[in-house]
């Protein structure tokens, strides 16, 4: 699919310039650490990401929009042999992906292997839109490889894939932006998507509140399963981020790196 790499970049920088500005305009918290500290640290992470799945995409060669392709022209996936409506499949490829999004985050917190490189997002001790991007690259290439592999069997439209990714990065910056919402239309969006103030609970060190609200974009599948929470218990001012045992050090980029292997 021509393009699709400056499609999602020129989207990812777009919202995130928007969301960086909303926050600074209107924050739901007070920082633990100067932003300094953190932002070059986790936006360093992003671009270490970034690197790895190109290599990636080298040595595959191919990413989940990539993919999305291949299949197509080799008719392997179930859309592929189906002859439903396009929009029709848009629409069920997104909901699949983004179900399989949320039960792969569920799973990287019921297993231990799993959480030591997830932990790496969860220690930052605050929560704005460069957390959106704070993650282990090995995690990284784990959730590429569970979207490839999804993405041969279901067989979506390439546009339904793109959507998805467009989708998926603008929702987890916006969850994750210290952003101060009026309650009201925090409590309309929710029905439908992942707010900050829904997505902040599961930064809690309560062990009860992070294993909760584990969507990124679809706030449903929460619902669905039984693993919404609607507050924290000490409050949105009271309640404490990060990891119950950390200090300053997720600020540091080698440290954070390494974290997995501690």
């Amino acid at each position: 699919m021509s393009n699709e790499a400056l499609i999602r970049l020129s989207a990812f920088a777009t919202l995130f310039l928007i969301f960086a500005a909303l926050e600074s305009l209107a924050p739901r918290r007070a920082r633990t650490v100067p932003r300094r500290n953190r932002w070059g640290t986790n936006l360093v992470i992003a671009v270490i990401d970034s690197l790895v799945l190109r290599a990636m995409a080298v040595a595959l060669p191919f990413l989940a929009i990539g993919a999305a392709v291949d299949a197509w022209r080799n008719g392997w996936g179930l859309f592929n042999t189906l002859s439903w409506p396009f929009w029709t499949e848009v629409l069920l490829s997104i909901l699949i992906l983004d179900f399989a999004i949320w039960a792969q985050h569920l799973v990287t917190h019921k297993v231990p292997l799993f959480w030591r490189f997830h932990r790496v997002h969860h220690a930052d001790r605050d929560f704005d839109v460069t957390t959106a991007v704070r993650f282990h690259p090995v995690e990284i290439v784990a959730s590429m490889g569970l979207k490839i592999g999804l993405v041969y069997l279901i067989g979506p439209p390439a546009l339904a894939v793109l959507a998805f990714e467009i989708i998926l990065n603008g929702t987890a910056l916006f969850n994750h932006a210290n952003l101060r919402l009026p309650r009201w239309l925090d409590a309309v969006l929710r029905l439908v998507i992942v707010t900050p103030d829904m997505h902040r609970i599961h930064h809690s060190v309560r062990r009860d509140e992070h294993d909760s609200n584990y969507g990124f974009a679809l706030s449903v599948w929460d619902r669905i399963f039984r693993t919404y929470r609607a507050k924290p218990e000490a409050g949105h001012d009271g309640m404490v981020l990060g990891l119950e045992w950390q200090d300053d050090r997720p600020t540091r980029l080698g440290w954070s790196l390494w974290l997995p292997f501690r």
